[in-house]
């Protein structure tokens, strides 16, 4: 039998990323290190809530987090989880534009 570890862990990125105010921190973080205050001014966010939801994106390995003195800084771990986003808005406007077209089919 084949070990499945994998297919958890994968599930466990995919849950991680499964809330649109996190799917909101990676466009915002893109390719730079953003400031927590700076993520709260853009996402409009609640501090508590934006805490919770970057504490977690930090104990998933989606963020790297840096502080300095008592500034907070995230950065992506990786710029493959920007593209993995980039590649799911793709198919979900692909997806859309094919309803479209069947919409106006009808």
């Amino acid at each position: 039998m084949k070990d499945k570890t994998i297919y958890l862990l994968h599930a466990n990125i995919c849950k991680a990323l499964a809330n649109p105010l996190r799917i909101e921190i990676i466009e915002l973080l893109g390719e730079r290190e953003v400031s927590f205050n700076d993520l709260q001014t853009e996402t409009g966010a609640l501090k508590s809530n934006l805490s919770q939801h970057l504490s977690l994106m930090v104990s998933s390995g989606l963020l790297v987090q840096r502080r300095d003195g008592l500034k907070a800084y995230f950065k992506l771990s990786s710029e493959k989880i920007a593209i993995a986003c980039r590649m799911m808005r793709e198919i979900l406007i692909d997806n859309l534009n094919k309803q479209h077209e069947m919409i106006k089919h009808l």
